[in-house]
């Protein structure tokens, strides 16, 4: 499958740049990423990116499609991540893929034991690059 197209804010792509470099970048994660930000075909500035981009802190609303289940997840860096409130890390395998997404496309998800989900981005609920937050 090939990956679709991203759209990144400038000032992700520094602070996640800034995030690698503070990492052994052998480790998954930080691979995953920088090869997210490599391929980033877009990059705007916070107050251009289209409300229905995923930044970093966004809060979004997508579909596994298999099972029909649902997501409320917000994508953080390391330090703010927590699993029960559906805080997903830049660094976790969702959390790198969905960076960079628009509403109504998918991704395919790496699963425990080796299975693969396909995740549909139904909407953006927040986006602090819109609002002005920028928390990192």
């Amino acid at each position: 499958m090939t990956a679709p197209s991203i759209t990144l804010t400038r000032l992700d792509v520094q602070r996640l740049e800034r995030l690698i470099d503070s990492l052994d970048d052998t480790l998954p994660g930080v691979i995953a990423l920088q090869t997210e930000l490599d391929r980033a075909d877009t990059l705007v500035g916070h107050e251009e990116v289209p409300a229905d981009v995923v930044t970093m802190n966004s809060k979004v609303h997508c579909r596994e499609e298999s099972s029909g289940k649902d997501y409320h997840l917000t994508l953080v860096y390391p330090k703010d991540a927590n699993a029960d409130e559906g805080k997903i890390s830049i660094l976790a395998p969702v959390g790198s893929a969905l960076l960079g997404l628009k509403v109504g496309q998918h991704i395919d998800w790496p699963a425990p034991g080796g299975k693969t989900l396909k995740l549909t981005l139904l909407e953006v609920e927040s986006q602090p690059a819109n609002g002005g937050d920028f928390p990192e």
